[in-house]
């Protein structure tokens, strides 16, 4: 990937990793014109952000007082390693669930 590109395409991947209303801003910010680069990292935030409010909800409802300080210091880290990428002007998937990320949020464009 050209690093023009991703220059371009920077800011609006790094306003998908600050909260999902981010997220969703910077899917109607890449809307016209495209950005590969910002488009994996705002399909990388999403997955991130989705899996952080599904696990919280499921904590919600459980009996399971440390899961909140483990999934908070996961998502932290999920996102610090998103914004790092962005930071660096490259396409790091998150090491487990990155390439399923890419492949189930393919209607964002």
């Amino acid at each position: 990937m050209e690093l023009n590109a991703a220059k371009s395409g920077w800011t609006t991947a790094i306003v998908a990793h600050i909260t999902i209303v981010g997220c969703l801003i910077a899917m109607t910010m890449n809307m016209e014109p495209r950005n590969a680069f910002a488009r994996f990292h705002i399909r990388q935030a999403f997955g991130c952000h989705l899996l952080y409010h599904a696990f919280s909800i499921f904590l919600n409802y459980s009996n399971i007082n440390t899961g909140w300080s483990v999934l908070y210091i996961a998502y932290l880290l999920a996102i610090g390693f998103g914004l790092w990428g962005c930071i660096s002007y490259k396409q790091a998937k998150l090491p487990i669930l990155g390439s399923y990320f890419q492949n189930w949020f393919k209607f964002i464009p």
